[in-house]
């Protein structure tokens, strides 16, 4: 029996993801680099922007690519 959760929460073993993590990774690092700028510079509004684009690139957007690829 499957449980209750929507398809993006299940692993695709299959390598035909169709994601390249790379857009990804850039996106994160960017976010650290402005996260850290942020603090350098104490702009709680560039901090905020760091970890909103780290967050977004590590589980949102990941997330949302999986689950528009299983529901096709």
């Amino acid at each position: 029996m499957r449980p209750l959760l929507p398809p993006g929460f299940f692993y695709d073993p299959t390598p035909d993801f169709g994601t390249d993590p790379r857009p990804f990774v850039a996106m994160m690092l960017v976010g650290f680099v402005i996260g850290v700028v942020g603090h350098v510079t104490r702009t709680r509004a560039l901090v905020a922007l760091g970890i909103g684009l780290i967050f977004l690139a590590t589980f949102l957007l990941p997330l949302a690519a999986n689950v528009l690829k299983s529901g096709s």
